[in-house]
């Protein structure tokens, strides 16, 4: 039986206070943003930024400029994301859809009903609920909660949510707790990946952790 969370908002609070804003998601346009959700499945961000600053490097940050690019030269170009070849091919996937689907526009993606630019996104071969949140909110600024291992780690250690803790369970425990904010969603979700980067790891820091005093009184929860 999962132990009922605090409030979610002094949660953020405490985070807040001990890391200050995170300032996500780096990118200078929504289609940055959208490049840069699809690159950084399964590595750190850091190998993402030197792939995008190649595209950059080559004027590439465009629908159409990008789509256009020789399968073969956009895996190099992507090549410190790491996963290089699955990359490329899921970003074309992608940048095919908002061509065919949207006439090349991610404003008019956006301006669909949220669930339904959603299901579309999730219809788009490589893009799972994780990277379809991270558009929907990062780049289209919409209010869909992204969750990831990060947050199942946090809210399974605490004991906050029962295993198996699915995707859609560990979205829905925050969307019902918390108000339907762009801001808020965005900052929240970057402050448990700190905690989950910096403490909440395979082998966790908890002594050091802001949120150890949230912690069952017999410690964490072994996963």
């Amino acid at each position: 039986m999962p132990r009922r969370p605090p409030p979610l908002l002094d949660l953020y609070e405490e985070m807040y206070a001990a890391f200050g804003p995170q300032h996500w998601w780096p990118g200078d346009s929504p289609l940055e943003v959208v490049i840069g959700a699809v690159l950084v499945q399964n590595t750190a961000w850091r190998n993402v930024e030197r792939a995008i600053a190649n595209l950059k490097q080559h004027n590439l940050i465009d629908v159409d400029r990008l789509y256009a690019v020789e399968v073969g030269r956009l895996e190099e170009l992507v090549q410190p994301a790491g996963y290089f070849r699955v990359k490329a091919r899921r970003l074309r996937n992608l940048l095919e859809f908002v061509i065919d689907r949207h006439e090349g526009s991610l404003d008019r993606l956006f301006e669909l009903p949220m669930e339904e630019a959603r299901r579309q996104l999730l219809e788009v071969n490589g893009v799972g609920p994780e990277t379809a949140d991270s558009i929907l909110l990062y780049a289209g600024e919409q209010p869909k909660f992204v969750v990831d291992a990060y947050t199942r780690r946090v809210l399974l250690r605490h004991g906050w949510l029962a295993p198996p803790a699915t995707y859609e369970a560990m979205q829905k425990f925050f969307e019902r707790r918390l108000p339907a904010e762009v801001p808020l969603y965005n900052e929240y979700h970057a402050l448990i990946v700190r905690i989950g980067n910096q403490y909440c790891r395979s082998q966790p820091k908890c002594e050091e952790c802001p949120l150890k005093g949230r912690l069952p009184r017999g410690g964490p929860i072994e996963l």
